[in-house]
């Protein structure tokens, strides 16, 4: 699951899988995964409400985003399960305020991210319960990602030279703090060839801000509060139905919502941060023979929100003037899984012999 937008920090999905396929493992089965997410976002909002004229007077912020999750889970037993994914980002970010706002130029950032390990467990035996069951699990997320990834900006030093410093928060591979995850995904047969799906994860990071400059004050004497990156939370939920097209193809539509909470569950909310949400239709194919699978997923952004922040609120105060950030968001964001089983358990077409279905 991935947001879309400089509203979500960085790339972020659970971490021991979001395809069901990846964890439904017979005991000794390996799968390994390769996951590509990509999104181009540019459309800016305050609140729920778009701000067209960015785009039309050429002031809008463009961040291009692709990024890579390698992953291996392994069935500990028919039920217990354990993963490891380790993400690859390569981005773009192009933008006038960052650049004296008589020029847009583009900063990028590239490398690991921050890897997650997680182990998952299913409420109920797959060998009885058939035609559906629910996973519970539970994650590590590893500082391994660069926090402080630099690059040179224009018209911003002594006499307008340029001058090196750390790119925007939504475009650094890393967050710089541990975090906790929790995750869930369940399964449910209504006929052979419909079934339900649908999962999500919240990752709690305890870390108030890493340390890292934004130089935000630089633009404004108000944005003082936000000198300083925030290590948010992050969310993301998805359900659906899917429909067997044939014994190796499946369709699928569903929505996912997803994004950054204003505030985090544990530890403080301060730094800055572009809080926000986006609800998505999710449309999908499948397509799986023996121990190969292909998805592909393409959710188009239904309703896009970014909310008051803490330091927004904290301006407010202060000022005595109406204050609420804005953040952009992508249209849509194109999703490709492809994995692989190794061992000797029990495939899917095993497990499931009636429909062969794959979910995802």
């Amino acid at each position: 699951m991935k947001a879309q937008g400089c509203v979500a920090i960085r790339h972020f999905s659970s971490s021991i899988g979001n395809e069901l396929e990846s964890n439904l493992l017979g005991k000794g089965d390996f799968q390994v995964g390769m996951n590509y997410r990509y999104f181009k976002s540019f459309r800016h909002f305050k609140g729920t409400e778009e701000e067209p004229d960015r785009v039309s007077n050429n002031t809008e912020v463009i961040n291009y985003s692709h990024s890579w999750d390698f992953s291996l889970n392994y069935g500990l037993t028919d039920r217990l399960y354990a993963g490891i994914t380790i993400p690859t980002v390569l981005n773009e970010r192009s933008s006038l305020y960052e650049h004296g706002r008589e020029e847009r130029h583009k900063t990028f950032s590239r490398g690991l991210a921050d890897i997650r390990v997680g182990m998952g467990y299913w409420l109920f035996d797959p060998e009885t319960h058939l035609n559906g069951n629910l996973a519970l699990g539970l994650g590590l997320k590893l500082p391994t990602g660069n926090y402080n990834a630099t690059d040179v900006f224009y018209n911003v030093g002594p006499e307008a030279s340029p001058q090196t410093r750390p790119v925007d928060q939504s475009i650094q591979p890393g967050d710089g703090g541990f975090g906790l995850t929790v995750d869930f995904q369940f399964y449910q047969t209504i006929t052979d060839d419909l079934f339900m799906y649908g999962g999500g994860f919240y990752l709690f990071n305890p870390k108030e801000t890493n340390g890292i400059r934004t130089f935000r004050e630089t633009l404004s004497p108000i944005l003082d509060n936000e000198s300083i990156m925030s290590v948010p939370d992050q969310f993301a939920l998805r359900a659906g139905l899917g429909y067997a097209l044939s014994h190796t193809f499946s369709a699928s539509l569903g929505a996912r919502f997803e994004g950054v909470p204003v505030e985090d569950v544990i530890g403080g909310s301060g730094g800055f941060r572009r809080p926000g949400n986006v609800l998505s239709i999710d449309p999908g194919i499948s397509f799986m023979k023996h121990n190969f699978s292909v998805n592909l997923n393409v959710p188009v952004a239904l309703r896009r929100d970014r909310p008051q922040s803490v330091t927004d609120l904290e301006t407010q105060l202060a000022t005595g003037e109406p204050r609420n950030g804005d953040a952009a968001f992508a249209d849509y964001l194109i999703n490709l899984g492809i994995s692989y089983r190794i061992g000797g358990g029990k495939s899917i077409s095993e497990i499931e012999p009636e429909s062969d279905l794959q979910f995802d």
